[in-house]
């Protein structure tokens, strides 16, 4: 079982940046794949980022790409997103996810890849 705690949401002007971190509980921490969805008002949750259990491979949206970078410290069982140029369009809550899949393939950017999530931290960005 793993608990997952977002934190660093708020309110930032476009062209802003936040850094959101997903602090997790448990000793396995190493061994979850973590990423990064979002989900707008209105709209159906969506994929941000995604990183290995080692932190040496990601996978962003065309939308962030650029933009955002995802990173993780094991040793402090924390997953980050750093968030740079924000755009109105980034105003969503976000949430973090820990899975365990076989491979890091194309699949881990759904979010059926992810058995565990937080609660969510909102990020809103005004123009």
């Amino acid at each position: 079982q793993v608990q997952l705690v977002e934190s660093g949401g708020g309110t930032v002007q476009a062209g802003g940046s936040l850094r959101l971190s997903c602090a997790a509980s448990g000793r396995t921490f190493s061994t979850y794949v973590m990423g990064w969805f979002r989900q707008a008002p209105g709209k159906e949750r969506e994929f941000v980022a995604t990183i290995t259990w080692s932190g040496g491979r990601t996978y962003y949206a065309d939308s962030v790409k650029g933009r955002f970078t995802i990173s993780r410290d094991n040793a402090k069982n924390t997953v980050y997103l750093q968030m740079n140029s924000l755009k109105p369009e980034d105003t969503a809550v976000h949430f973090c996810a820990a899975g365990n899949p076989v491979a890091f393939g194309s699949h881990v950017m759904r979010g059926d890849a992810y058995e565990y999530w937080g609660q969510g931290t909102q990020v809103t960005v005004s123009s």
